[in-house]
């Protein structure tokens, strides 16, 4: 969450509101005390969840998938466990092929 005071509020109030479309919320403080909290309108097509996906995302943090690559995942038979096989060499080599 983003604190802006009322004077930081009034001179950026454009890109503050800017920043609330994308799902932020801004706590307003005057003189350290919080007065006001601007955050989205959950409206009917739209969750609040929506907001901060598009954050995590805008933030390099969350990746969407898509059906295809979930579908492709599903699809992918699971190696076989061996006996006497060693995990770390089966995970290293799961990276390599990038499963």
């Amino acid at each position: 969450m983003h604190k802006a005071t009322i004077s930081e509020t009034k001179n950026r109030l454009s890109a503050l509101l800017d920043r609330v479309r994308h799902g932020e919320t801004i706590l307003i403080m005057d003189r350290e005390t919080p007065v006001a909290r601007l955050e989205p309108v959950v409206t009917p097509g739209r969750t609040d969840a929506d907001g901060r996906t598009a954050r995590l995302e805008r933030a390099g943090l969350l990746r969407r998938g898509d059906r295809a690559s979930l579908k492709a995942v599903l699809s992918t038979v699971p190696p076989k466990a061996q006996r006497g096989g060693d995990v770390l060499d089966a995970l290293l080599r799961e990276r390599a092929e990038n499963r």
